[in-house]
């Protein structure tokens, strides 16, 4: 059986006990506050980054990992005798999927599988999953990338988001839709279409938003083998009405915590579930 490493980075949102778990390597993007940068997930986490967008009204930038960095832990695993599975943030939204594969290039080595995964946040965690799941199963590389390739469109992201003010200012979204959530009491619930992130529904107030995102839920045809993802950034109310509904249909499902690369996109206020839809 072969010898297969996972690597994805830190917009896959992941706990640290899921990595743990099936012994992910993350590469973490880079959080830059003017001259100052940080490594995300490791040296600044959202509520820090918050504070400081509140006090100096400035909002961060966000950095890929840079191609040095995937072929120095390249080489690293390589040189143990792994084959690697390398699953990144979308194409369409960060470099460091093509950081990856110029870095694969560089090594001019077949042992290494870069993987676009059209996704991010715990979407992409999601596919992370998956792979290590099939690793279990005792796939070879070349099998797990086919498999990840085939689901990766089927996965489902349906997140509320309180104001589409950053990511209008992150340029995740155009000025006009970004418009649309500025009307009164109107809330957005966002997917993932084609790589990028998507308006999916216009809806009236919190509670309505609750039951567009359960009934998205409800109308999936649910992989049993990978866990519903309830993400958010500080939205207590939603989290907690999506929680329960979740414990009280005994759906398998996890909480994972969205990341600063992410937050920085989505601002404080977003909530919802990602799911893989069979």
């Amino acid at each position: 059986m072969e010898k297969i490493k996972i690597i994805t980075d830190s917009t896959a949102d992941l706990s640290k006990e899921i990595y743990e778990k099936y012994d992910i390597e993350v590469l973490p993007l880079l959080i830059n506050f003017g001259e100052e940068s940080y490594l995300d997930g490791v040296e600044i986490n959202p509520n820090k980054i918050f504070e400081r967008i509140e006090n100096e009204d400035v909002l961060p930038t966000t950095a890929q990992v840079i191609p040095s960095r995937f072929i120095e832990t390249y080489k690293k695993y390589v040189s143990e005798g792994y084959k690697i599975i390398s699953i990144h943030m979308s194409s369409s939204m960060s470099g460091t999927y093509q950081s990856a594969f110029i870095a694969k290039e560089t090594l001019e080595t077949q042992d290494i599988i870069v993987i676009d995964s059209q996704n991010v946040t715990a979407a992409l965690g999601m596919l992370v999953i998956k792979a290590a799941k099939l690793r279990e199963k005792g796939y070879d590389i070349a099998k797990i990338e086919e498999e990840l390739n085939n689901i990766k469109y089927q996965i489902r992201l349906s997140v509320y988001f309180d104001s589409l003010e950053y990511l209008v200012r992150g340029g995740r979204i155009s000025k006009t839709a970004g418009k649309v959530g500025g009307m009164l009491g109107i809330k957005l619930i966002l997917e993932i279409r084609d790589g990028l992130m998507s308006v999916k529904d216009k809806i009236r107030g919190n509670k309505k938003s609750i039951k567009k995102i359960i009934s998205d839920l409800e109308n999936a045809n649910l992989d049993d083998e990978v866990p519903v993802i309830l993400i958010d950034v500080n939205n207590i109310e939603i989290k907690e009405a999506l929680r329960v509904y979740m414990k009280n249909n005994k759906v398998n499902f996890i909480e994972c915590p969205v990341g600063s690369t992410v937050s920085i996109h989505s601002g404080p206020g977003c909530c919802g579930l990602v799911f893989l839809n069979k």
